[in-house]
């Protein structure tokens, strides 16, 4: 099954060279929430573009997301710098990644095997229990990471045990919520900060409840919002048709979709990207 994934995937991508803690105010985010991304751009922006085979190459101010499965995305950068979240031993790019981000709530956000040849290897936990602090420039990316917690096997919390990833890429910040278990203090808020790409888990129940997950969307205020970590149609369908109240919901027809700050809609919009998420 991996296989016959990783070949349709391989046909999206282009041909180019290798290479517990409390609730969110409601309030309006304070300024410090806005100082780590640049501002926002007109409002006249085209529409979203999907990525498919005649892509060669990004523009300088494009990313490229593509669905994997279950919490992997693949984000490539204009310089063609990849990078795999949640990188595990059962979903995987079909490319190598320069960077992988991982989480430890269970084994299909981690490994221990990461493949050779991958440059940087960003776990989202720390053995001594401290929070992550990552904050890694590589070529024309950044990685920054956010600490949450995590419910453990007993019922109980572990501390820091879930990194929220924010990728600064081609003038977007792009932030993958991981494995995230509760809403965010305005201090995570405030370290995260503008973000104008979400990759939320939308299961409603392993990670967040859904009007929790609501909340922390509320609270992020990202302009483009891709669900992962649903399971089955059902828990997608039903997110989709919670959101859809608010928001506006778009489907793709490939796994795989071309952003700039350009594009990005003048409403929020939920885009579902096809893909297995077991």
């Amino acid at each position: 099954m991996r296989l016959c994934v990783a070949l349709g995937l391989l046909l999206l991508l282009p041909v180019a060279p290798a290479v517990a803690q409390g609730s969110a105010p409601a309030a309006p985010a304070k300024p410090e929430m806005n100082a780590s991304c640049p501002g926002l751009v007109a409002q006249q922006r085209p529409p979203l573009r999907p990525a498919n085979v005649r892509v060669a190459a990004l523009k300088e101010d494009e990313a490229r997301i593509t669905y994997i499965g279950h919490s992997t995305f693949l984000i490539e950068s204009p310089k063609l710098v990849r990078i795999a979240t949640d990188y595990n031993d059962y979903v995987r790019p079909p490319v190598l990644p320069d960077i992988v981000t991982m989480n430890h709530a269970h084994s299909t956000h981690f490994t221990e095997r990461p493949e050779p040849g991958i440059k940087h290897v960003l776990r989202g936990w720390r053995e001594d229990g401290k929070p992550t602090d990552w904050d890694l420039q590589f070529q024309d990316v950044r990685v920054r990471s956010v600490a949450t917690n995590i419910r453990d096997w007993g019922g109980g919390t572990q501390r820091h045990g879930n990194s929220i990833f924010i990728f600064e890429i081609a003038n977007l910040c792009v932030a993958h919520l991981g494995h995230l278990h509760h809403t965010l203090t305005q201090q995570q808020l405030n370290e995260i900060g503008r973000i104008d790409v979400v990759l939320v888990p939308v299961d409603g129940g392993a990670t967040l409840d859904l009007d929790g997950m609501i909340e922390v969307l509320t609270a992020l205020k990202a302009p483009l919002m891709i669900p992962m970590h649903f399971f089955s149609s059902y828990t997608l369908d039903r997110f989709m048709q919670r959101i859809s109240k608010d928001w506006d919901v778009e489907r793709a027809d490939i796994p795989s979709v071309v952003i700039s700050k350009h594009t990005l809609p003048t409403k929020p919009k939920l885009l579902v990207l096809p893909g297995r998420s077991f």
